[in-house]
């Protein structure tokens, strides 16, 4: 499982393959920006380059939005409260998000992809599956695709990607983790099964800490272990994701890389750093999350017809109010004015206010006479 090895078919193997529309075995790349945030910023700062970098606040209810690798070895992560990465690492530098930036160089990267392949499967503004078994390039080794393109990305942003190249996208994915920072590997068609029994399952791409910490009380802890339990009692403990565990267990993703992917719903969020108590400071606070979603939406051509507030107060318990209509919001005015209405409707607050959100659900792609840009996250 060496990079410059292609996804192959090995009749015999014990291997089960999932074959593209064409016949063929598919070639799919998962490509992942190394520290995407934090990159970004030591790239445009030097000062901070080869320091521990924290894109996020120092505030006490600051939450860590991306470290750098000098952070990482200290044990800082994102979403990790920005007092206790401070602990870890005294001298961890925060610098303040610039989402715009980001974007723009996200849009620079999806760029570079779509002159070898249409079907890019977009998860984040920092992370995509590539579907290249028929490429617009007529190149035959996706390994060659995922080196050129990570050079190319190297040479037009200055930063570094990491890719993983398999025959699909769960071990893709998987594959693009194994030589971070600034690496590649390949799992072929005939290593696939054998590799994932010897994975933990916390490392796999749907196994979160709470499943998975479920899992090792079923006395599951590897791939392995995973394999060993049949449908019926994968059904039985964890429901409709039973046939997915199933299935990955032996290497099985027949899932398409869908270039039209659109998500289920947008939403942002913030913990403020002090509590609200009015009305005011709380629309306020609502206002820029607003315009996050909203810009989700005109960047994807996408339009949704529920409108969620969330809020969680001062003592961490927390309550949503919600708004369908029969067609989907028109535009950021009608949005803000629903999230108003719903906002209202829990003031006076007999207590403070520690977080709000907001989210679009129910989404749909729109037609706005020219052909949709493509739907990159928050």
């Amino acid at each position: 499982m060496r990079a410059g090895r292609e996804p192959e078919d090995n009749e015999g193997s014990g291997a089960v393959i999932v074959p593209s529309p064409g016949g063929g075995v598919r070639k799919i790349i998962h490509i992942d920006m190394d520290a995407f945030y934090a990159s970004v910023e030591q790239r445009d700062n030097p000062e901070l380059r080869g320091k521990p970098v924290a894109v996020g606040y120092p505030a006490a209810r600051g939450v860590v939005a991306a470290a750098s690798y000098e952070a990482r070895k200290f044990g800082v992560h994102s979403a990790m409260p920005s007092v206790t990465a401070k602990r870890k690492c005294p001298d961890l530098i925060f610098v303040p998000h610039r989402f715009e930036v980001y974007r723009a160089v996200s849009r620079q990267i999806h760029a570079i992809f779509a002159e070898y392949t249409p079907l890019i499967e977009p998860l984040s503004l920092d992370e995509a599956y590539l579907d290249v078994t028929e490429n617009l390039k007529g190149m035959e080794l996706a390994t060659e695709i995922a080196e050129e393109i990570r050079a190319r990305i190297r040479a037009e942003t200055g930063l570094t990607a990491s890719a993983g190249v398999s025959y699909n996208k769960f071990l893709a994915k998987i594959a693009s983790d194994q030589r971070k920072p600034d690496g590649l590997f390949v799992i072929t068609p005939k290593h696939g099964p054998e590799f994932v029994q010897m994975l933990p399952v916390k490392k796999f791409h749907g196994v979160g800490p709470t499943t998975a910490e479920k899992m090792k009380r079923l006395g599951i802890e590897t791939g392995a272990d995973l394999k060993a339990r049949d449908l019926a009692f994968l059904q039985q403990h964890f429901g409709k994701s039973g046939p997915y565990f199933y299935w990955i267990a032996r290497g099985i993703d027949g899932r398409e890389v869908k270039p039209d992917r659109i998500r289920k719903s947008v939403g942002a969020e913030d913990t403020f750093r002090e509590d609200i108590h009015d009305l005011e400071t709380a629309r306020e606070g609502l206002r820029p999350l607003m315009d996050k979603v909203w810009h989700y939406c005109e960047a994807g051509s996408i339009r949704g017809k529920t409108v969620t507030l969330k809020v969680k107060w001062s003592d961490f318990t927390q309550i949503t109010r919600s708004k369908t209509l029969p067609t989907p919001v028109a535009s950021a005015a009608e949005m803000a004015q629903i999230v108003d209405l719903l906002l209202s409707s829990i003031f006076p607050a007999a207590k403070g206010i520690r977080l709000l959100g907001v989210t679009l659900s129910s989404l749909r792609a729109v037609d706005h006479g020219s052909a949709p840009q493509l739907a990159l996250a928050l």
